[in-house]
């Protein structure tokens, strides 16, 4: 408004000019028209960058196109903090997938098991194999017999057998302490499914023998039967070779599991015994074994 105002003003005074003026002032009269063609050239030069409807649109484009790419991001991340929360989480306990053919109907309840040859340790009793080792684990202060580790080719099946309610099973309750304790000692453990349903595979930190961290794998197995729980623990080659796997899964398909009628707290493990002398077979006492560990000397059983 101001410089509008301010051009007719001085548009007024220059006609006024030229009209009183004599002749000899023609060239002040041209400056000042010079000074007005100047100020309306400036005039409509503010005027242009004055407008604001294309400069808007532009602003208001980009402004747009920021907003989606910050949207855009936003559920980028969102996606990839969705994904990573999907690898950590623990998956739900399902149905196993069908079995495979190298497998048997077991673990069987000792009702539900069919004939034959196998080793009695009292709560389990054990297919026997051409070539197995048989470890048996001792309690050293109550003598009393706490698992069988049975080693083939270089690796080895820790088997213990445990009480169990009659309304629930075990095996996810006991992952999950699992999982906590070695995660809480510095190591990994990551869930997935297995041939007898969900598995713990395990990473746990060791000091080796030149005083620096490695780690120790191992594959954990639950199975939830009648009144009980089985928990086997696979270390060794088995867990890189699938055949050698396999020769295992089948073993375990072929456990039975002697629950006994007496009253159990759960997870209180079922007793085992050392067994008899017989062809083959030599009985030997061991201390308490680390799951994760080889075993002490063992007895082959032939």
């Amino acid at each position: 408004m101001g410089l509008f105002s301010r051009s007719k003003k001085r548009r007024t005074e220059s006609a006024r000019d030229s009209t009183t003026t004599e002749p000899a002032d023609t060239e002040q009269a041209e400056q000042a028209e010079q000074a007005e063609q100047a100020e309306q050239a400036e005039q409509a030069e503010l005027t242009e960058l004055a407008e604001p409807a294309d400069d808007g649109a532009e602003a208001e484009n980009a402004e747009g196109a920021d907003a989606a790419d910050t949207s855009d991001a936003t559920r980028a991340g969102d996606s990839a903090n969705a994904a990573n929360a999907a690898n950590t989480a623990e998956p739900e306990d399902a149905d196993p997938a069908p079995r495979g053919e190298h497998l048997e109907d077991g673990p069987y309840d000792v009702a539900d098991a069919p004939e034959e040859d196998r080793i009695d340790l009292g709560g389990l009793q054990v297919p026997t194999i051409d070539g197995m080792e048989l470890r048996m684990e001792v309690d050293q202060r109550t003598s009393a017999v706490t698992g069988a580790n049975l080693v083939i080719g270089g690796s080895s099946l820790q088997v213990q057998a445990f009480a169990a309610p009659k309304s629930r099973g075990l095996w996810e309750e006991v992952r999950t302490s699992l999982r906590d304790s070695v995660v809480k000692q510095g190591g990994t453990a990551e869930s997935r499914p297995g041939a007898f349903g969900t598995e713990l595979i395990t990473r746990l930190p060791v000091k080796r023998t030149d005083g620096r961290t490695g780690y120790r794998p191992a594959r954990f197995i639950g199975i939830d039967g009648r009144r009980w729980f089985l928990r086997a623990i696979l270390t060794g080659k088995a867990l890189s070779d699938k055949e050698q796997a396999k020769t295992f899964e089948t073993l375990i398909s072929r456990l039975v599991v002697v629950r006994g009628g007496e009253a159990m707290a759960p997870q209180e493990l079922i007793p085992l015994g050392l067994p008899g002398q017989r062809p083959g077979l030599s009985q030997v006492k061991a201390g308490p074994l680390d799951p994760l560990a080889r075993g002490p000397e063992s007895t082959v059983i032939g």
